[in-house]
Parts: structure tokens; sequence; C-alpha cells
């Protein structure tokens, strides 16, 4: 269970240490004093998304911790604790030091957005925190009772109820199975009916490229050689001018180099120094000489060949037609040929794989079917059983006539949520008949329902925190106190902490805590007391709406708290558990 919450810089909280204990819980405090705030703040523990404004202006980053005690049986008095198996196979398996009493989570927010969490001094993502998170604390929300008009979300409370996720998964998974199976076959088929339309078209396209044989790039060399032998003519008088230029006679450019040759003979007699020139002049010489054999070879190769001319121009306009047809490029038609050929295969041998894949769709549509009817079954027997207990509470909760019912109807098809619609129906009211809870209940009456739910299912849980924020809501007077019954009663079980404006539920509560906003200085601020004795007096007379300063008043709050009092399952005395704030020498 949890035994104390931290908070520092959350909002307008500067510091708060918030210390639990076994039973019911209850914080209360004027509308806007901060309430809201520390559930926010358990949410953002818990895994939640942490958003930047959570802040406290002026400072660089919030921090919530929670210290919980994790050990399996009675913890302190009659609270029972987390189930340490799978809690300790996920801490291990994340490689996440503990012992068998103490489990510390923290989150950090920075004003820059990004967020950090540790779990007893380990770093661990927000993925991992909420897995943790999900085996500590369940929260029951005024958004619970809205939700509970959603028929996805009361199918979502009969599986739990009927202990129904794992089998609901596997429907999930057969769904999701069958489903891409089916989805492929029809893509198949529409694709093979498609190539057997154009059958004809496609034969031919494969026909027409396969007989030209084109390969890529040499559309590019075909326009070189019919370049070079469309000027032939041309290109072998250039190549022999400038081969005779170079090596022709003495005026060419080898013979008139002789002159350099001497005038550097005699530079270097006279200074040494130059004789390093001498190696530059050779290379030039060579390269020159080099250059005219080549043009010399060039000039005698160039040969023109009216008969390779004419048949290379008929291969370029062989290619230039498939381009034409198939493709901007060599390599375009080449895809275009691999598809034409990989459709034809669909038509000649594709009724293989057909055959194939609808066998497999319809071995899952059979996995599909076991899977959705072992579901109906769980969800059929608990159905009778989820209304019994719910409508066994109704009477406490302020409706002796009230009726629940849950309803299944089969669907025209197995869904990804089973073979079954789940409907919840009430009759509240003496007289009223049975109809969907969205049109029978108001707002009081829809968070007494959710309440029931939520009791009936904690009952299952192996949660042992459970947490109401304001599902009370809409109600007052007996039936506050028949509400705050129900959670007392619930506290003998899990612990409870609830957030509430009513005096009759804070006067059932075992630890009272109440939420005050200050200033200190210019800057406002938040702060909670644990209030006994005559502060609480204090407290519940102010929620009852009187003067608290009044006798009368108080004396009205007295009566509200001897009362709460009665039918007590737990010590009367229950002392919160201090939280270490070491562990193994890591700071949490």
């Amino acid at each position: 269970m949890l035994i104390e919450l931290r908070l520092r810089n959350v909002a307008v909280i500067d510091t708060v240490s918030l210390p639990l204990t076994e039973g019911l819980n209850v914080l209360t405090g004027e509308t806007g004093a901060g309430k809201s705030l520390i559930v926010g703040a358990l949410g953002m523990l818990l895994g939640e998304r942490a958003a930047s404004d959570r802040v406290r202006a002026g400072t660089e980053r919030a921090t919530v911790e929670g210290v919980f005690d994790v050990r399996r049986g009675d913890t302190i008095g009659t609270v029972h604790g987390v189930d340490p198996v799978p809690l300790r196979a996920i801490l291990d398996a994340r490689g996440i030091e503990s012992d068998d009493e103490l489990l510390v989570l923290k989150r950090e927010i920075g004003a820059n957005g990004r967020s950090r969490a540790w779990i007893n001094g380990s770093t661990v993502t927000a993925s991992v925190l909420a897995e943790i998170g999900a085996l500590l604390v369940s929260v029951h929300g005024q958004h619970d009772s809205r939700q509970l008009l959603e028929p996805e979300h009361q199918r979502d409370i009969l599986d739990a109820f009927a202990g129904a996720d794992t089998a609901k998964r596997r429907v999930a998974h057969a769904y999701a199975h069958r489903t891409a199976l089916a989805a492929r076959e029809h893509e198949l088929s529409a694709r093979r009916e498609d190539a057997t339309r154009r059958a004809d078209y496609l034969r031919f396209v494969v026909r027409e490229i396969d007989n030209a044989r084109p390969v890529p790039g040499e559309d590019d060399a075909l326009d070189v050689e019919i370049r070079r032998l469309s000027h032939a003519g041309e290109l072998r008088t250039l190549a022999a001018q400038a081969s005779e230029a170079i090596s022709g006679d003495e005026d060419a450019a080898l013979g008139r180099l002789g002159i350099v040759r001497r005038a550097l003979s005699q530079l270097v007699r006279v200074d040494p120094a130059t004789a390093r020139w001498q190696g530059a002049f050779d290379s030039a010489v060579y390269a020159l000489d080099e250059l005219s054999r080549e043009l010399d070879g060039y000039a005698d190769a160039i040969d023109a060949d009216p008969g390779r001319l004419r048949h290379l121009e008929s291969r370029r306009e062989v290619l230039y037609d498939l381009t034409r047809k198939h493709g901007a490029t060599l390599a375009d038609v080449l895809v275009t040929w691999q598809r034409a050929r990989e459709e034809l295969e669909l038509v000649d041998g594709g009724t293989l794989d057909l055959v194939a894949i609808r066998a497999a769709r319809a071995a899952a549509d059979d996995t599909l079917t076991d899977a959705a009817a072992d579901l109906t079954r769980r969800r059929s027997a608990a159905a009778t059983q989820l209304a019994v207990a719910v409508a066994s509470l109704l009477p406490e909760l302020g409706m002796p006539d009230g009726r629940f019912e849950v309803a299944i109807a089969s669907l025209d098809h197995i869904g990804e949520g089973g073979a079954e619609s789940v409907a919840f129906l009430a009759a509240l009211n003496a007289g009223s008949e049975v109809r969907p809870l969205g049109r029978i209940a108001s707002g009081g009456e829809l968070s007494r329902v959710m309440l029931a739910l939520s009791t009936v299912l904690a009952r299952l849980q192996q949660v042992p925190t459970l947490v109401f924020d304001e599902v009370d809501a809409g109600i007052g007077g007996t039936i506050a106190w028949q509400v705050g019954a129900l959670m007392r009663r619930v506290a003998g079980h899990h612990q409870v902490l609830a957030i509430s404006h009513l005096a009759q539920i804070a006067a059932r509560a075992h630890h009272h805590i109440v939420v005050r906003k200050g200033a200190v200085g210019t800057v406002t601020t938040a702060d909670t007391s644990v209030v006994t004795d005559e502060s609480r007096v204090l407290e519940i007379a102010r929620m009852l709406g009187g003067d608290a300063d009044r006798e009368v008043s108080r004396a009205h709050a007295r009566e509200l708290l001897e009362r709460g009092r009665v039918d007590d399952t737990l010590a009367p005395t229950v002392r919160p558990r201090r939280a270490v704030t070491q562990r193994r020498g890591k700071p949490v």
C-alpha cells in the first residue's frame, strides 16, 4: 500500500509530504485548494503523461515520490499487500533491486518538458513506471462515470469481473491474424483477376522485350558509336592534322622544341641549378610524342562503315520504341518486363497460392471461432454474477428498489472484441423499466452505480490501493452517508484514498488529511495536514456548511464523527509508517 506521497514544486505546491495509512484515507479541502493537483501528481507517479506546466513557476523541476509497503499478507492491520510474484518478476527483469518491504517510485518533470523516473534508485522509462504502478494503485475518477455509458467500457468491466483478459487477448490476436490473411487473400485474388484480364497484353510485353534483349546503358553506348561513324571523315582529318602539327616536319612542334633543348643546355653550363628544368622539358617532349602516335592510331582506326552505321541506327530505333512504350529508360523497360512476368505467374501459378492462403484463413476462422466461443462462455457465466453483485449494493447506496442487469447480444460477425455486445441495464427507481444506463441514470445515480461496480471489482483485484477521485459528485445527505459506509467497507480489504467534498464521507475516514491554499509572501502555495480530534471536528463542521466557530456546528460535526466510528473494523489508532530516504546507498 502507499504509505507516503511526497510532492515538490508541483503547480502551486512547494513541498508536501502526505502520510497515508491502512483503511479509508480521505482528502478534503476548499474548492481549488489543490486536491486535484495531488491526484494528478499521483497519476504522473504511476506513469501518466507529464506536462511541463505542472512545474511550479520559477523552479526548474517538479518531483513526485511515492513509498509503497509491498509486504505480502497483512501489512499493518487488515490491508493486503501487492502479490510479490509478478512484481518481483518485473523488477528482476528490469534489473531493479528490491527487498520484501518497501518500493520507492520517483518521477521528475523538468520545466523544459523532459521527464525522468526511478524505482528504488534505478532509472526506468515511463512505461515501466506505469507497468509497476498498475500493480500498486487503481484510480477511479469522475471520468469513469462518463465512460460507464460507453458499450466498450461496459464490456471491459464485464471481462475484468470474469477474469477474461487472457481469453480476450486470444480473440484479438486470432482476429488480427484472420483479418491479415483475408486481406492477403483479397489482394492476391484481385491481382490475379486483373492479371487474367490483361494476360494477352502482358504476354505481348514480355515477348517484345525478350526479343529485343535490352541492356541498361546500351542506348547511350549506341549514341556514342553512331556519332563517331556519322563523322568518320571529319574525325580522321582532324586527328591527322593534329598529329602533323606535332611531328610532321621541322616546323612542327617537336622540331621547334630543338631550340628549347639547346637553350637549356647552355643554361646548365652556366648555372647548374637550372638542370632540374631539363626533366620537365623531357616529360613534355615524351608526352607530345605519345600524343602524336595516339592521334595517328586513332586516324587509322576511323573507318566509314555505312553498313555498321545502318545496323546501329536500326538497333537504336528498336530501343527507342521500347522506351516509348514501356518506360522512360531501358532500366524502366526492364522493370516493366519483370512486373509483367510476375503478373503472368499469378495467372499461371497463382491458384496454388490462393488455395494455400484460403486453407490458412479457414484454419484462422476456426481458431477465432473457438477463442470467441470461450470468451462468450466466460462472459455469459459472469454476467449474472456481476448483475447480482452490483444489485446487492444498490440499496446501500440509496436505491432500495434498484435493479441492475448485464445484457449480452450476439453480433452478426466476430470482431476484435468477440462475438457479442455488452450493455448495462438498470431500473434505479420503483416502478421503472429496465433501460440502458444512459437513458435512466442522473449524474448522482451514475456515480453510485460506478461506485458499486468499482466495489465489486475491488474484491477481485490484487491491487492494494484504490483511489476514488470525487466519485461522490451529485449526491448528498443520507445517500452520502451510505456511500461513505461502502467505501469504509471496501477499506477493510484495500487501502482506500478518497477525495471528497462531503462531510458524511469524511466522517467515515480512518485517516483524514486536509489541503489548504495560502500565500507565502506574494506567492500562492498549497499545503496539507493530518487532522485529528478538535481540528478534525472543525474541518467536518466547515464541510457541513455551518460556522465552525459556533458550538452547534461543532456539536453536529462531533455527532457525525461518532456515528462514523460505529462498526469500525480497524484498530482505533493507526499510525503512518515513516518512509526511509536512503536505500542501499542510493539516494531516492
